[in-house]
């Protein structure tokens, strides 16, 4: 009886580990993952301004660098 009681615990303890490890991995991916979607520009004033990067306009096309 005691041994099926651990192992329900351990399989607890692992489903909830599992749980813990997939909900960093979204955060972590959602977080770095940016895809920039070039925009027609002719100046920089034209380009979109984003969050933690900054937009230049090179070859009539916005080109998104992540800031320092």
């Amino acid at each position: 009886m005691q041994r099926a009681k651990n192992m329900a615990e351990t399989l607890k303890f692992v489903y909830v580990l599992i749980l813990f490890i997939s909900i960093l991995f979204v955060v972590i991916v959602c977080d770095s993952s940016y895809i920039p979607i070039s925009h027609p520009c002719t100046t920089v004033k034209d380009c979109p301004e984003v969050k933690n990067y900054k937009s230049r306009c090179l070859k009539g096309l916005c080109i998104s660098g992540r800031l320092r």
